[in-house]
């Protein structure tokens, strides 16, 4: 038969919206629907920055023989619809932030702009302009006949125009300056019981005449605006350069890559709007957007938490149950594994670890690689450790991890500074894997501790992300690493693992077996089933062997945060599979793959999605779980998302993300709940 896809693109912007819903929904404290909100704009914009960019230039491409995507659109129907679907969720954007601004009011917290201020707070915004923020402005003018000095995406700007009583008009941009020493939301002196906060770009428009005291005008008006721009990464073909200098030539080039998009304050005069969109080079109805008085709005993020009882509250992650404060994990590895479920389980444990491993004596040689770490890293602080100990480090640090980029570059040049060998990635592929290798001496030989993670070594983001590791010494999974960080170092060897999934060689011909075995097994009668959990599911391939197993009368329940394009509960097709999406206050981010297998159920937790880019062009690892009682828990852990009736939203309906509810008199389950309380009576069990 013929299977359907639902499109990558639009399947992600109801991802987004879902976000949104988090912002609307009324359980949620007041300060963290806000931050919501800033989520949900910085994802719009990266959208934007990378998806709608690759659109653009697929349909400048094949204008002429268009191909049909994934969902049957071609590039150019697709382009359509993204900007139909991004424009009428930007309308409930607005007015989710019009409604949150009118609660936030009833509990005295106003957003004030430069026409509603006291005298208090004008000598307030005066002297902070003066003090901080006029020796960070650069003002440019505006020259109908010269190009515009380059203006970098990521930032919000004014456009300003000056006129005349007899008509004659300057024009000038004016980029926000916005920086820790410098935040987008400032405090103002307020009255008792309540707090007054005006965005930056306000003072600013405060201050326009003395900013250009210097010309002659009659009337002043400022326009918010802000430019995305195409994020894709061009790297510098020169085989003379190193891939470290032309990964840092191409951070730098993306800078000026080509604005896709410009999103303007709508009360913007046309003669204005004119000049900027000339300028970019942006001049119809997909690549300028109206918008309303303020743009940026993923600062939202960092709104002043001038109401601490108005933001969610996270319990304090719980120590493993397993490990003693101040004694030896290594020594405890070697009896059993340790499974850690973050950000319920305290991410201090694998520093914790490194930690030990950087100045335990009998320690010879550390491994990892790093795909995106926290900006003052404890992890790279460890790994610095153990290089001033003797330690041999050696660090694959992914140059070409989306967004992060640069700061990779910084912590390269860090890490080999300090001692640590870094071994460059490979061009063809990231290596995304999030894995570890600590080799001791002991006994005549040398021992290996392995750890198989699903999230990056980022204690930051460990806090906010549900991700999965494992520490083991088991000794298959030690030496399938050990040939993981040998691949990576040695001109990209093949090696066969026995135990371990690795992409991009083997980890598609994996899951095809596992998924084809319980295939078979539910043509023979048996029991069959497949349950995963995964960030994205757009594999066309995989989905296709999904709806096959369907057919078999194979039971599939998913668990996809993001991107779904398999379609779920469509009669003749997927009439056994369910799917289900969970937003809430932690990113899921955790990937596991669950499989009957007769009985003898076989679980894999890792860094991969069931996406093309993962298991054909990224070093991926995914670890079998062979401990029986971690096993049990993962069981348990996908039982309790699968039972969210409060967070979890249906997939098979992505055109208005209904929320997944269920028969009357069952109890709420809402599983980020419910699992802090899964892990927190582990812990007491274990007293």
């Amino acid at each position: 038969m013929k299977y359907t896809f639902n499109n990558r693109e639009l399947s992600w912007l109801s991802f987004n919206r879902r976000v949104l819903q988090e912002a609307q929904d009324r359980s949620v404290p007041l300060l963290s629907r806000l931050q919501f909100l800033g989520i949900y704009s910085n994802n719009q914009d990266e959208f934007f920055k990378v998806r709608i960019a690759n659109l653009m230039r697929l349909s400048r491409l094949k204008r002429e023989h268009p191909q049909k995507l994934l969902g049957g659109y071609t590039p150019a129907e697709l382009l359509v619809e993204t900007n139909r679907r991004i424009d009428a969720a930007q309308e409930l954007f607005t007015s989710t932030y019009n409604e949150i601004l009118a609660e936030m009011e009833q509990a005295g917290i106003f957003v004030v702009d430069e026409h509603h201020l006291n005298e208090r707070q004008r000598a307030f915004c005066t002297d902070y302009f003066a003090s901080v923020v006029s020796q960070r402005l650069v003002p440019l003018i505006l020259r109908k006949s010269t190009p515009i000095p380059f203006l970098p995406d990521g930032h919000a700007y004014l456009g300003v125009k000056m006129c005349t009583c007899k008509g004659k008009a300057r024009y000038a941009v004016i980029r926000i300056p916005v920086s820790k020493a410098c935040p987008r939301f400032v405090v103002l002196p307020s009255e008792a019981g309540r707090n007054d906060i005006i965005f930056l770009d306000d003072i600013i428009r405060l201050m326009i005449d003395e900013i250009f005291f210097m010309f002659s005008y009659d009337i002043i008006s400022v326009h918010t605006f802000k430019i995305m721009r195409d994020a894709e990464l061009t790297i510098d073909d020169d085989v003379s350069k190193s891939l470290f200098e032309r990964v840092a030539a191409g951070v730098s080039n993306r800078r000026f890559g080509s604005p896709v998009r410009m999103i303007y304050d709508r009360t913007m005069p046309d003669d204005l709007l004119s000049i900027l969109s000339d300028k970019f080079g942006l001049r119809d109805g997909e690549t300028l957007a109206p918008g309303d008085r303020y743009h940026q709005m993923k600062d939202l993020m960092k709104f002043p938490k001038v109401r601490p009882d108005m933001l969610t509250v996270s319990p304090k992650p719980l120590r493993h149950p397993l490990i003693v404060p101040f004694r030896s994990i290594l020594q405890l590895i070697r009896k059993r594994d340790l499974f850690f479920n973050y950000p319920y389980h305290s991410f201090q444990h694998l520093i914790d670890f490194l930690r030990e491993a950087a100045i335990d004596p009998r320690v010879e040689s550390i491994s990892i690689t790093l795909y995106r770490t926290a900006e003052h890293s404890k992890i790279i602080n460890a790994l610095i450790n153990a290089a001033k100990n003797g330690k041999q480090v050696s660090a694959l640090v992914e140059l070409k991890a989306r967004f992060d980029e640069e700061q990779n570059i910084e912590h390269t040049d860090l890490l080999q500074r300090e001692g640590v060998r870094v071994i460059h990635t490979i061009e063809e592929l990231k290596v995304h894997s999030k894995i570890i290798l600590v080799e001791r001496h002991e006994g005549s030989g040398l021992r290996g501790y392995a750890y198989v993670g699903t999230g990056n070594f980022n204690e930051d983001t460990a806090a906010i992300y549900g991700d999965f590791g494992l520490l083991t010494a088991h000794k298959g999974i030690v030496e399938d690493v050990r040939n993981v960080f040998r691949f990576l170092d040695s001109s990209h060897k093949q090696f066969r693992y026995k135990h371990l999934l690795v992409s991009p060689y083997y980890m598609r011909e994996a899951f095809n077996e596992l998924i084809d075995r319980e295939i078979r097994n539910a043509r023979k009668g048996r029991r069959a089933y497949i349950h995963a959990k995964c960030n994205s599911l757009t594999d066309e391939k995989i989905i296709e062997r999904l709806y096959r197993a369907s057919e078999a009368g194979v039971e599939v329940r998913l668990i996809v945060r993001g991107a779904c394009c398999l379609r779920p509960g469509e009669e003749g097709m997927s009439e056994h599979i369910s799917a289900i999406s969970i937003v809430d206050k932690y990113l899921e981010h955790a990937r596991l793959y669950l499989f009957c297998n007769n009985g003898a159920e076989e679980a894999y937790i890792g860094s991969a999605d069931w996406m093309s880019r993962n298991l054909d062009r990224r070093v991926e690892v995914c670890a079998p779980i062979l401990d029986r009682d971690i096993r049990a828990q993962l069981r348990d852990f996908f039982d309790i998302q699968w039972s969210d009736n409060v967070k979890a939203r249906d997939l098979a309906d992505q055109e208005s993300d209904s929320y997944r509810r269920t028969g009357f008199g069952t109890a709420p389950v809402r599983s980020q709940t419910a699992l802090y309380d899964y892990y927190h009576a582990q812990m007491k069990e274990e007293r």
